[in-house]
């Protein structure tokens, strides 16, 4: 196994020194958060070198997006960042409706970043929660648990499924919100708001996490910009960039929150920054939640949103502008277009090239894990083993999004 892996990485590991040792971290191992593979060399518990591998769950998503319409590419997205999957369609949506110059809606827009930050949070419990497991801390991830199996039920409610939501259409929403999701929404928050304190005391405060986190796996402001850091990470490392304050979508220009910012990029920096950024998201969906507008749930676009079924079997112009959908596809005038929006790691941009045709040209995605997790190597450099887990845990990699 040694001379295998050592052929394929050539001579960084071809020549070990005398006690060094080489171990695969992963792919199949449950630290690694997904079918990862770090080749590390160790001297001891010291690391030497390291290097990554990734593709092991790569399934041509952007090659899809050239054969798949506008719509059926939404079930891809789901599958990227599946940890908060609204946040992945809602991007492909914003792209998709930039192209086609389409308004949807206000209260398409509320909704959607209700559901955006709510996915943000699920995403920052399962990081911050997981971190803790990594260590050896169980219970935390429990407490705050079952804060996350609430939003799930609203999902579940509001969209029909819990983990690949399939959220929003071309110009609006699947449907429209059930009558007791601000209730349900208000209660969510107000159980979120002790629980996040308590699990800030029962483990971001404790001393053994402060131990093995504080200082570890850290990241310089110019390193994380020159390796294209962008979320959480990269606010841990002291760069206050935020997609939705630098350069607003939707309407996160009208409301009221902070960006949380680090200093050394470090574990417990960005376990911070996230433990902070929860409470942000809850801050802008109680302003959101208590001035939901009346009014439809998408905009009128009957060549671009379906009908509904019930005046499909009725009505023959429903029927044809169902037909047209369905057969033709949704067409988008040509052009090269690109929309970010800040999904729970970073920076989501999704790149489309149309010829004005049912299926893109070209489809490029921005993944927030891909840039980051190329540093791993050098963030682990001359640490502990151990501290590795703590470093790749705090990363948040998520295999569908890394290797998209």
């Amino acid at each position: 196994m040694y001379e295998k892996t050592a052929e394929h990485f050539g001579s960084k590991f071809r020549h070990l020194p005398e006690g060094h040792l080489l171990v695969n971290l992963g792919p199949s191992h449950p630290a690694t958060h997904g079918i990862l593979q770090n080749v590390i060399q160790l001297d001891g518990e010291r690391v030497v070198e390291a290097e990554s591998v990734i593709g092991y769950v790569h399934r041509s998503f952007e090659k899809l997006g050239e054969k798949y319409t506008y719509n059926q590419f939404l079930v891809c997205t789901d599958r990227m960042n599946y940890v908060s999957t609204p946040l992945n369609n809602i991007g492909w949506i914003l792209t998709v409706e930039k192209m086609m110059e389409i308004q949807v809606p206000d209260k398409v827009v509320y909704v959607r970043m209700i559901v955006s930050e709510l996915s943000r949070i699920m995403d920052h419990i399962i990081c911050n929660g997981i971190l803790g497991v990594d260590l050896g801390a169980f219970s935390g991830m429990l407490h705050l648990f079952h804060h996350r199996e609430n939003i799930y039920q609203v999902l579940e409610k509001l969209t029909g499924a819990r983990l690949t939501t399939t959220f929003c259409r071309i110009g609006g929403l699947e449907k429209d919100i059930y009558p007791e999701f601000a209730d349900e929404v208000r209660t969510i928050c107000k159980g979120l708001k002790p629980a996040i304190e308590e699990f800030q005391s029962l483990l971001v405060n404790n001393r053994i996490f402060m131990d093995r986190t504080k200082g570890i796996g850290g990241i310089s402001a110019e390193d994380a910009i020159s390796y294209g850091y962008s979320g959480p990470n990269l606010r841990a490392a002291g760069v206050p960039w935020d997609v939705r304050k630098d350069e607003p979508y939707m309407f996160y220009d009208k409301v009221d929150f902070d960006v949380p910012i680090g200093e050394d990029g470090s574990v417990l920096h960005r376990t911070l920054v996230r433990m902070e950024e929860m409470r942000q998201s809850i801050r802008i969906i109680e302003q959101l939640v208590e001035g939901i507008p009346p009014g439809p749930h998408h905009a009128d676009l009957p060549h671009a949103y379906l009908p509904e079924k019930g005046k499909v079997y009725k009505n023959m112009e429903e029927l044809i502008y169902h037909f047209k959908i369905i057969m033709h596809g949704v067409k988008v005038p040509p052009g090269e277009y690109y929309q970010a929006t800040e999904a729970a790691n970073g920076e989501l941009g999704f790149y489309i090239v149309s010829e004005g045709e049912k299926s893109p040209w070209r489809v490029h995605v921005r993944r927030p894990c891909f840039w980051f997790y190329q540093s791993f190597p050098d963030l682990v450099k001359g640490g502990l083993l151990a501290d590795t887990i703590a470093t790749m845990s705090s990363l948040n990699v998520i295999a569908g999004e890394l290797d998209c």
